[in-house]
């Protein structure tokens, strides 16, 4: 039998310290951009206590306090025995906040406790991911089976659906990074495609259109359909051929029948004397006229379903199938796409998603944050102003620009290699994470490792996406570097969460 403590690792061999150097690097580099953003000629330093970079160093001081707490005090135990009292005691908040907290620029999340705020939203990706992880490291667990990957999702989908009612748009969408924790337990690739083409749908039936959009669908649809049967090379390119051709006419062809029926209708307005038998006919070509060109291909699809369906069945072809159930759950994304945008959507969440498609401008209102924003990165440069030095900073012209919008200051002050460099902490610690996730002999601690990646990788991907204007704005803060306790403390809890579960396993081995 070995004895087990002649192998125990010390303190240095068992803590991944590059994710805790990775960890200060950000902090600090946040704390000084913060001071950066709000510095004006009556704050002295950045620790004057009344200004923001002076309470974010008490915020800073704290959670190391917290870091040290988790990693060496409490037991690594607590955090897999406790996920479910800890998932549904957030879970509580969650709702209360939104009876008794007040209106914060439209969102109810965040309760008001004396001088500080707290915002559980930001803890409830720490009890989601502990309880994700925990069920879905039970043996009887598999993605595979439906009421287990329903479970899954409901884990996932309670608090994101609680924060979408608190209009907290951004901390809801984060859970969407989840999904590549499915995956990588054994969730088919498939869902992934899924959700790349509600996306793609979304976006493109409000940029091209309802006609567009279909015309697309129905394409991808026949060239599956040609080219999953087993036929010859010549069958398939034909079909494939006389598609893109009559695709490439269809409008044209319909352009055609519609001057032809506006002139027939041209002629009998000019003959008053038209006898009422005439009237149906006039009837008849008004009807004609109010047809839309995707209605017809719509009918046209729905009359050669049952034709590809039984293809699929006659051949055995789950492809084929899976296909027809795509185009019909596709076709009815597109018809709601519009009663979603105009009915479900907030006004100003509107007005950011037509500023981001390019639907309209509008610099001096919803779209005057981005604006203002990539006028003060693309100012920077290749190396920056310098620190302090930036004239977007320094005046105000971007609104929340120590939180939301820290990133700017970043690329103003400190140019485009300042914003490789952070982007690539970024990358290096959730790559760090990832790597060590798969490291660890517990499922419970790798299924967590990931979880951790998966919300710092969505943060930094709306955050920056939304500075440079590729996300709309939702409002979501920068991990680590952005003003705010809650996210701040949430965070050093996630990752040192991980490196205590990590630590446990690599005392022995």
């Amino acid at each position: 039998m070995i004895d087990g403590s002649s192998h125990r690792k010390t303190l240095r061999q068992s803590v991944d310290w590059w994710v805790i150097g990775v960890y200060l690097l950000l902090v600090i580099i946040g704390w000084v951009n913060i001071y950066a953003a709000t510095h004006t000629s009556s704050v002295g330093s950045m620790l004057d206590w009344s200004s923001r970079a002076g309470k974010q160093f008490v915020w800073i001081l704290t959670s190391f306090g917290l870091a040290g707490l988790i990693l060496w005090i409490l037991p690594s135990q607590l955090w897999e025995g406790g996920a479910p009292v800890l998932y549904a005691f957030v879970l509580g908040l969650l709702v209360l906040v939104i009876f008794v907290s007040s209106d914060v620029k439209g969102s109810h999340s965040w309760f008001d406790l004396g001088p500080i705020r707290f915002q559980p939203a930001e803890v409830s990706k720490i009890t989601t991911s502990l309880l994700l992880s925990l069920v879905m490291s039970q043996q009887w667990f598999k993605m595979s089976r439906i009421r287990d990957f329903l479970l899954a999702a409901a884990i996932i989908g309670l608090p994101m659906l609680v924060i979408v009612a608190e209009s907290e748009t951004g901390s809801a969408l984060v859970y969407a990074g989840f999904i590549f924790v499915l995956y990588r337990e054994g969730l088919s690739g498939w869902w992934l495609a899924a959700i790349g083409l509600v996306i793609m749908l979304f976006v493109g039936t409000l940029t091209a259109g309802s006609y567009t959009t279909i015309l697309v669908m129905i394409g991808i649809l026949v060239l599956c359909t040609a080219f999953s049967q087993p036929s010859r090379l010549k069958d398939r390119l034909l079909i494939g051929g006389g598609f893109v051709l009559a695709m490439a006419l269809f409008p044209s062809l319909l352009n055609w029948l519609g001057s032809l029926v506006q002139g027939q209708m041209d002629k009998l307005a000019m003959r008053p004397w038209v006898p009422r038998a005439d009237e149906t006919q006039d009837y008849y070509w008004g009807f004609v006229l109010r047809i839309k060109p995707v209605w017809v291909l719509i009918g046209l699809s729905v009359a050669a379903l049952p034709a590809v369906l039984w293809a699929a069945y006659k051949y055995k072809d789950k492809f084929l199938a899976l296909c027809c159930g795509v185009f019909i759950a596709g076709t009815i994304m597109v018809f709601s796409t519009d009663f979603v945008f105009q009915n479900v959507l907030q006004p100003h969440q509107r007005g950011r998603i037509e500023v981001l498609l390019g639907l309209k401008e509008d610099l001096a209102g919803v779209g005057y944050n981005v604006n203002q924003s990539k006028i003060a990165i693309g100012s920077g440069g290749l190396l920056g102003k310098g620190f302090l030095k930036g004239t977007q900073t320094t005046f105000g012209f971007v609104p929340e620009q120590s939180t939301d919008f820290i990133f700017c200051t970043v690329g103003e002050e400190w140019g485009f290699l300042g914003c490789l460099v952070v982007i690539g902490l970024y990358v290096f610690l959730i790559a760090r994470l990832i790597l060590d996730a798969e490291r660890c002999r517990g499922k419970f601690t790798r299924i967590y490792g990931y979880c951790v990646a998966a919300c710092i990788f969505m943060h930094l991907f709306i955050n920056v996406g939304m500075t440079v204007g590729l996300m709309p704005v939702i409002g979501i803060p920068l991990p680590l570097l952005s003003y705010g306790g809650s996210s701040l403390w949430a965070f050093t809890i996630l990752i040192f969460i991980f490196l205590a579960l990590y630590r446990n396993e690599k005392k022995y081995f």
